[in-house]
């Protein structure tokens, strides 16, 4: 196993002396001991100034900064330590940024023109996907979107010889991973049969097969892992998990099969299949685990086929695309945050997080960072808050309890409340799917003496009530290690990540 770099490693050794010890035994000579031991990894800090050979960028969907701090506690209570001072493991990379999210028409912004802007260097309208803002919304025109389209950074790295993969729990051609390689005017367009009449555009799918190889771009993508089944399939053909689903296309095109073919590559649809697939074997591998997203990280193990985790997809995922000798580069979407935060349940949006950082420290186990970029950031956040004065080490899912005090605080109409609220949505729900469910969505309404607010099917309350919770639009971090790495600073446009990799991996070719 390789190891990170020496900065890395400091920090690392840091990180653990910190989150050795627990609140019961700080004093003032703890802050004392934190404070001058983070002070000397810094003054050993240097930027890493080689070509970055391979690219990794992770995505947390709506993985805004407050989320990040719940994740933190919470996986560090879960693993019975001190949560406030734990650290997820992107938070040990040494350089960060803040991203402005913004995009050309929207103060709040979706996922569609925010990873355009990551992947293109561009910022572009609502629902647009690597095109430039010159596109309205829904344009049918195919001479349109080919006049403006973006080329991003994957297809760039496919022409520079290298490999390239997509990795997103999410479907394979939901807005994240799509705006890698697809260029559409409606991020919705994801199959044929989404389109409108008259439209002579390529359906998002259909991009994945028909953009790559002889006189297209590169020679396609090495790995392509997530859900989305139900876009490649023929509407005749039954999901090989769930057979009373079909596919969605109109054109009758079996898209898997065509992947298989034109690119030489290895399907598989459940945990067995994934495991049982050798990297070394020399086949790519294209991994569809459900007909549309994949299965959140809390729920996989009682999923029918089984489905793998984010990080043993990104650990399969390296092992292939290393196999090239000119470098890679690799996206991977935790796509499910934003999923969970829509329906205001925080114990899923939380575990999600966690995900993403099991896979951030995997692949920082198997990478050299001297030739390899790490960046983990968000392409927007979503409006979860923390507040309440609750005391150190409560539970962060739990009901606000101040210091000194046994009993949960009570709110102004004499009922206790939780840590975390969203500031829109469903709202309350002590079990199950939060649109189902029976209270009603103005004010507070419930009385949760009684409630279990930690339950995974617990759904937070909010303060103003909509049909789901809506993004935010604060800034979002930006953690990276490697090459390039400390160009990360300040506060930037997101589409500066861009530029960072681009000049990282020494593919700058429009200056």
């Amino acid at each position: 196993m390789r190891i990170v770099n020496r900065l890395s490693l400091i920090m690392l050794t840091v990180a653990c002396v910190v989150g050795s010890v627990s609140a019961m035994a700080e004093n003032a000579q703890t802050w004392i001991n934190d404070g001058e031991a983070a002070l000397a990894a810094a003054k050993k800090l240097h930027p890493e100034l080689g070509r970055a050979k391979n690219v990794i960028l992770f995505v947390g969907d709506g993985m805004g900064i407050s989320t990040i701090t719940a994740s933190r506690i919470f996986e560090g209570q879960s693993k019975g330590l001190d949560g406030e001072r734990n650290q997820l493991a992107f938070e040990r990379l040494p350089y960060l940024a803040l991203s402005k999210t913004y995009s050309a028409n929207q103060q709040t912004s979706d996922s569609a023109p925010t990873m355009t802007a990551i992947v293109t260097g561009v910022k572009t309208n609502d629902g647009g996907l690597s095109v430039n803002q010159a596109v309205v919304r829904s344009e049918p025109s195919h001479a349109v979107i080919q006049a403006n389209k973006l080329t991003t950074i994957l297809e760039q790295a496919e022409m520079s010889g290298r490999a390239t993969g997509i990795i997103s729990t999410a479907r394979v051609t939901h807005a994240t991973p799509a705006a890698t390689y697809a260029h559409t005017s409606n991020r919705d367009w994801e199959a044929d049969s989404n389109l409108p009449a008259g439209a002579d555009v390529k359906d998002i799918a259909a991009q994945l097969i028909d953009s790559f190889g002889p006189k297209q771009i590169g020679d396609g993508l090495e790995v392509l892992m997530g859900g989305g089944r139900s876009n490649l399939l023929p509407k005749a053909q039954s999901d090989p998990e769930y057979p009373n689903i079909k596919g969605k296309r109109n054109d009758g095109r079996d898209l898997i099969q065509e992947f298989q073919t034109k690119f030489n590559a290895h399907y598989v649809w459940n945990k067995a299949q994934f495991d049982a697939f050798n990297p070394a074997s020399g086949q790519r591998l294209l991994g569809l685990f459900e007909p549309s997203h994949m299965q959140y990280d809390h729920d996989r193990l009682t999923d029918t086929a089984g489905e793998p985790s984010l990080a043993e997809m990104t650990d399969k995922a390296i092992e292939v695309l290393k196999r090239n000798k000119k470098g890679y580069f690799l996206m991977v979407e935790a796509g499910r945050i934003d999923h969970a935060s829509h329906a205001n349940n925080a114990f899923r949006t939380l575990s999600e997080t966690v995900a993403l950082s099991d896979a951030v420290k995997l692949a920082m186990s198997k990478v050299d960072m001297r030739d390899t970029l790490i960046i983990v950031t968000a392409d927007h956040s979503h409006t979860l808050t923390i507040g309440g004065y609750a005391k150190r080490g409560n539970p962060i899912l739990g009901k606000v309890i101040f210091p000194g005090a046994a009993v949960p605080e009570k709110a102004l109409d004499g009922n206790p409340y939780t840590t975390i609220s969203f500031a829109n949505g469903t709202g309350y729900a002590a079990g199950g799917d939060a649109h189902s469910a029976s209270a009603s969505r103005a004010g507070r309404v419930a009385d949760m003496s009684t409630v279990d607010t930690e339950d995974p099917d617990f759904h937070q309350e909010v303060m103003v009530p909509l049909a789901a919770e809506t993004h935010a639009g604060e800034d979002v971090a930006i953690f990276a290690g490697g090459p390039n790495a400390h160009l990360f600073h300040g506060i930037q446009e997101q589409s500066y990540i861009y530029y960072v990799m681009e000049d990282a991996m020494g593919l700058a070719t429009r200056r």
